[in-house]
């Protein structure tokens, strides 16, 4: 994905058997890329005031974070995990130019979700996405009227090229990986970046020829990498290596963890308070009508961190994870 230029504003959206939504990245100009989309993408929080109003002052201080902690240097922003449908459209502009701003000569990819009910705003938040000089967009077709049937992602990469030529690569946030398969099968010879979304499957995707992950946010789980980017670098690294024991085993940590918080209750408002946990940076609340997460999940999230050696006493200053034994 290259740095500022025209933007081709089109997008769709394709739907696995499993109903949750993947979504096509856009170059922001129609020149080739600098660099593939691979690795670890986090899709940010939006950090709030407890009043619900977006606290600008710290997304510098995450940057860092996402860099040197987390070795975490692509980032998504605006998605569901950034509570994108609950911010005003100067809202979303001023959130993607803050990122923008703080990650330059730091950040190596910063795609701006765009998506949106209306599509002539949609197309707004694009050219604005390209005019900062974000390296790409995500985009997602309007989602509240849509069609009966659900569409497969291999059915909306075929010919996808003719229609948007700065078509990057998809990301597939389902659990089908048959379909997910398929998209790679069958587009071996084009250069797409196929980043998964299912943070705790991530190591079957990448058997099946994922290049990176973008963390996802469904119905009950908001993105990990925000917190775990460290442990899932792990899992990354050992996989390059073919040290597939240790991949496995890193997996598994990673899902004993998801596994715990699901069970309590899982999406923005405790990821936020998870995040602040861990990293020392205020999240804030979630915007309403979202509650915010009880102390409750936090006290049991902790625990459960601490127990699988995640998080030490120091590691509540310094946002620094451990690896699981």
């Amino acid at each position: 994905m290259d740095g500022p230029g025209r933007t081709d504003p089109q997008g769709v959206r394709a739907e696995g058997r499993g109903g949750r939504d993947s979504g096509t990245l856009v170059s922001s100009s129609m020149a080739s890329p600098k660099k593939k989309l691979q690795g670890l993408v986090a899709a940010t929080i939006t950090p709030m005031t407890e009043h619900g109003e977006i606290n600008f002052s710290v997304i510098g201080q995450y940057v860092d974070y996402l860099v040197k902690e987390q070795g975490v240097k692509n980032i998504f922003v605006n998605g569901t995990t950034g509570e994108g449908l609950s911010l005003s459209i100067s809202e979303r502009r001023r959130v993607a130019e803050e990122w923008v701003t703080k990650g330059r000569n730091k950040l190596d990819q910063v795609v701006i979700h765009v998506g949106a009910l209306s599509l002539k705003e949609s197309q707004e938040l694009a050219q604005h996405a390209a005019e900062i000089g974000a390296d790409g967009i995500a985009v997602i077709a309007p989602f509240f009227l849509k069609p009966w049937n659900k569409v497969r992602a291999e059915e909306v990469l075929d010919g996808i090229q003719e229609k948007i030529p700065t078509f990057q690569g998809l990301k597939f946030s389902d659990t089908d990986l048959l379909d997910f398969g398929q998209c790679v099968d069958q587009n071996r010879q084009r250069q797409f970046a196929f980043l998964f979304g299912v943070d705790e499957q991530l190591l079957s995707a990448l058997v099946m020829g994922a290049t990176g992950a973008v963390g996802r946010m469904c119905c009950f789980l908001s993105s990990t990498y925000n917190y775990l980017g460290k442990k899932t670098n792990q899992m990354l690294e050992a996989f390059e290596r073919k040290d597939f024991s240790s991949a496995l085993n890193h997996q598994f940590c990673i899902q004993r963890f998801i596994n715990f918080v699901v069970k309590l209750g899982f999406g923005v408002s405790q990821t936020k308070a998870i995040m602040t946990l861990v990293s020392g940076i205020p999240m804030g609340p979630p915007r309403l009508p979202l509650q915010k997460a009880s102390r409750e999940f936090t006290d049991n999230a902790e625990a459960k961190l601490r127990s699988l050696d995640f998080l030490s006493l120091n590691d509540l200053k310094d946002g620094n994870l451990e690896a699981c034994s």
